[in-house]
C-alpha cells in the first residue's frame, strides 16, 4: 500500500472567541477529514518534545522520522540549500525576514509578504551590491517575506538571533514571547565574537541601504510599510546527514521543505507558486494554497506508479495563526478538505495527516501544544466523531513524539 503523508502547517489551534470557543478544526465543515478520522486511528503528536514550541524546521525533521537532537544542524543551511544557494566547504547560513522598523521598534517582522516578487529581488540586489563586509556574502530573497543570508568562510554558529520572535536553544529555534525591538546578535562563546560582529554589521549596513532604496521610497509615498530592515536567525554552518528515504517523493514549494526533503533523499516535485504582483496578502495566500492543491493532485496522478510514498506540505494554514485570523484558518481547512481530501480519500493508500506545530490565533505564534494525528489505512479504526484536537486526544495512538510516528505505525 502506498503512503500519502500530509502536513498542514500550523493548523492546530486553541478555542477561539470568534468561532464560539471552538478551534478552527472544530468549527470547519470538513466531511472528508472527518471520514478519515472516523475510519482510521488517531492521536496527538508532540512533534519535538514536551514544552517546546518548535519552528517548522526542527518539527518537520522530527515528523519525517529523524531524531532532531541527533540530526538537526540549524535552519539557515536548510533554507539556503532549498533555495539553491551554493554553500561550499566553509559557510554560515541564516534564515532572514524583510521587516519594517521605526527606530529600533519593529512595526512588522514579515513586511515582505506585501512585497511584489520584483520588489523583493530589487531590494536583495541592492544589498548585495552596496553592503560591504569583511567577508564574501550573499543575500537572497526567496518567497514573500523570506530570504537567506550566507557568509562564506569559517564562522561559528554559536550566536543569538536578531529576530526577536525566536530564540536559540542549542541548535533549535523556539518561539518566545514576542518583543517588538530588534535584538543585537550576541556571541555564545569567544570563538563566535567575530561572527556576531559581522552579523550586526550586516544588519546595520543593510538597513541603511534599504531605507534609501527607490523601492522603499516609492512604498513610503504610497503609505505602504517600507521593508527597511533584515531580521536574521537560526544560524548553521553545516548540513545535516539524514539517512536517505527510498521511493519517496515530496510535493513542496518552500525552500525549507525543499531542503529537508532533498537532503532526506526524496525526489522533489516542486509546487509552482504564482508571483506576487499586488499587495493583497490573503489573495496571494489563497492563490498559493490553490497552487499547492492543484499541483499535489497533478503529481499524485502523473507520478503515482513511480513512488511508494508522497510527502505533501501545505504551508498556508500557518499564516492565519500568526495573524490572529481564526476565520481565515477555518476557511482554509474547509478549502483543503473540499478540494484535496475529497480526492485523496478515494485513493488506495495509507493516509497520514498531522501538523508540524500548533499556531494558536490567540498567541499569534507557535505553541508547545501537541497536534492532531490521523492514520487511515482502511483496516483499523477508532470511530471518532471528527478530526479535531479534542477528539484526537481520545484516539488509540495516544500522544507520541514526532520522531516515533513511523516506528509506531
Amino acid at each position: 500500500m502506498k503512503t500519502i503523508f500530509i502536513v498542514l502547517d500550523g493548523a492546530g489551534d486553541r478555542p477561539c472567541r470568534e468561532l464560539n470557543n471552538k478551534t478552527p478544526y472544530e468549527a470547519a465543515k470538513k466531511p472528508n477529514l472527518d471520514f478519515l478520522a472516523k475510519n482510521g486511528i488517531c492521536g496527538l503528536c508532540q512533534t519535538v518534545g514536551k514544552g517546546i514550541a518548535p519552528e517548522s524546521d526542527v518539527a518537520v525533521t522530527a515528523i519525517l522520522g529523524y531524531d532532531p537532537y541527533r540530526y538537526f544542524t540549524g535552519r539557515g543551511p536548510l533554507e539556503a540549500y532549498g533555495a539553491g544557494v551554493k554553500l561550499g566547504n566553509g559557510f554560515l547560513a541564516l534564515r532572514a525576514n524583510f521587516a519594517s522598523m521605526e527606530g529600533y521598534r519593529i512595526l512588522d517582522r514579515r513586511t515582505g509578504r506585501s512585497l511584489t516578487t520584483n520588489e523583493a529581488k530589487a531590494l536583495a540586489d541592492s544589498i548585495n551590491k552596496k553592503v560591504k563586509l569583511p567577508c564574501k556574502f550573499m543575500f537572497k530573497s526567496t518567497t514573500e517575506h523570506r530570504g537567506v543570508l550566507v557568509l562564506y568562510g569559517k564562522f561559528s554558529d554559536k550566536i543569538t538571533n536578531v529576530d526577536p520572535a525566536y530564540e536559540k536553544q542549542g541548535t533549535f529555534g523556539v518561539a518566545k514571547a514576542f518583543a517588538n525591538e530588534i535584538q543585537e546578535c550576541q556571541p555564545l562563546g569567544r570563538e563566535a565574537e567575530e561572527t556576531a560582529s559581522i552579523i550586526n554589521e550586516f544588519v546595520e549596513k543593510s538597513r541603511k541601504v534599504l531605507e534609501n532604496d527607490p523601492v522603499n521610497i516609492a512604498r513610503g509615498k504610497k503609505g505602504i510599510l517600507q521593508a527597511n530592515a533584515i531580521l536574521v536567525r537560526d544560524a548553521g554552518n553545516r548540513l545535516p546527514e539524514f539517512p536517505k528515504k527510498k521511493g519517496w517523493a515530496a510535493i513542496v514549494g518552500m525552500p525549507l521543505e525543499i531542503g529537508i526533503a532533498e537532503l532526506a533523499g526524496m525526489k522533489i516535485l516542486k509546487v509552482n507558486y504564482p508571483e506576487i504582483k499586488a499587495i493583497d496578502v490573503y489573495k496571494h495566500l489563497y492563490d498559493c494554497l490553490n497552487a499547492e492543491i492543484r499541483d499535489s493532485l497533478k503529481y499524485l496522478k502523473s507520478d503515482w506508479n513511480r513512488f511508494n510514498a508522497f510527502y505533501i506540505h501545505i504551508k498556508e494554514t500557518d499564516i492565519p495563526g500568526h495573524d490572529g485570523k481564526p476565520l481565515e484558518k477555518k476557511k482554509m481547512i474547509e478549502l483543503i478538505d473540499k478540494k484535496l481530501f475529497s480526492a485523496i480519500r478515494k485513493l488506495d493508500a495509507r493516509i497520514i495527516v498531522t501538523s508540524d506545530h500548533s499556531t494558536p490565533c490567540q498567541l499569534k505564534a507557535h505553541s508547545a501544544d501537541p497536534v492532531p494525528l490521523l492514520v487511515f489505512d482502511g483496516k483499523s479504526k477508532d470511530n471518532l466523531a471528527s478530526f479535531t484536537e479534542r477528539e484526537c486526544r481520545r484516539g488509540s495512538l495516544g500522544t507520541i513524539l514526532g520522531k516515533d510516528i513511523w516506528a509506531k505505525i
